[in-house]
């Protein structure tokens, strides 16, 4: 039983693995990181040490300022535009058409009221070019921020398929100086939500994860992600080995027709005259 065990584990194919930081060949714009559980991110279901997390809290480094867009947000009573956040892409991985695109992701902000802080997640082409939104999490005073008010209908499959957030100030440590504090209502984390996206097309892609501020700088969110696999892999992982072929045991039968066979020649050899 613990070999069964043992061979069920060494062939699982690898999620995205955060444990040694970001992987090689991801790019980012802002602050990116890795963390074990800490304040209120617990790790993610998929059973990694460590997740990787984007965050508005940049510092006086070079800081992601164009959001989803202009005038991607942007409502009657919430105007203003997405101002500094970060981004964090994937080296471009080639799918074939029906390919699932899997990840856990979780929203923490600080920020509340008037002032809408959002992250999201999307496909895009190698030239930079959005081919699906796949989410968007955003800070709403009350009711649900997945997906963000005001913001484009998500194209994943997400599990919850709507948040609420848990509210109080959150203390997790990539806010920076932010952690624990809130501003007005709407402050929280969702807890990990799942999202499967499936590929209806052959090619080349890129996926991105973002987060911005929105209006002003102040009072960070940041977006915790973990698990991704495209068609059941890690980007720019290999599956692993096929486990290695077993000796099928001689059975019993054949083994004692041979010995028959073994006996037979020393009787005929003994049975030849000198």
């Amino acid at each position: 039983m613990v070999l069964g065990a043992l061979a069920a584990v060494s062939t699982r194919a690898p999620a995205q693995a955060f444990n040694g930081g970001i992987p090689a060949g991801w790019t980012c714009i802002g602050n990116c990181g890795t963390s074990g559980a800490n304040g209120v991110v617990t790790l993610a279901p998929s059973g990694g040490t460590q997740y990787g997390y984007v965050s508005t809290n940049t510092g006086t480094g070079p800081a992601f300022t164009g959001g989803l867009g202009s005038g991607i947000g942007a409502t009657s009573d919430q105007p203003g535009p997405a101002t500094n956040g970060t981004v964090l892409r994937s080296p471009i991985f080639t799918a074939n058409a029906g390919d699932a695109l899997n990840f856990y992701f979780n929203y923490v902000t600080t920020d509340g009221a008037g002032f809408a802080d959002y992250a999201w997640a999307r496909v895009l082409d190698p030239d930079l070019n959005q081919v699906a939104l796949l989410f968007t999490a955003r800070t709403v005073e009350s009711g649900s921020i997945v997906p963000g008010q005001g913001m484009p209908l998500p194209g994943a499959t997400l599990n919850p398929a709507t948040v609420a957030i848990i509210d109080g100030g959150p203390v997790w440590a990539p806010l920076g100086g932010d952690s624990g504090a809130c501003f007005d209502v709407g402050c929280g984390y969702t807890g990990w939500v799942s999202s499967t996206f499936t590929l209806t097309a052959g090619g080349s892609y890129i996926l991105e994860f973002g987060v911005t501020n929105w209006t002003d700088q102040a009072y960070d969110s940041g977006l915790a992600i973990d698990g991704i696999q495209v068609a059941g892999v890690g980007i720019g992982e290999q599956p692993p080995p096929p486990p290695p072929p077993t000796t099928v045991p001689e059975p019993a039968t054949m083994t004692l027709f041979g010995t028959g066979v073994v006996g037979l020649a020393g009787i005929v050899r003994r049975r030849r005259p000198a």
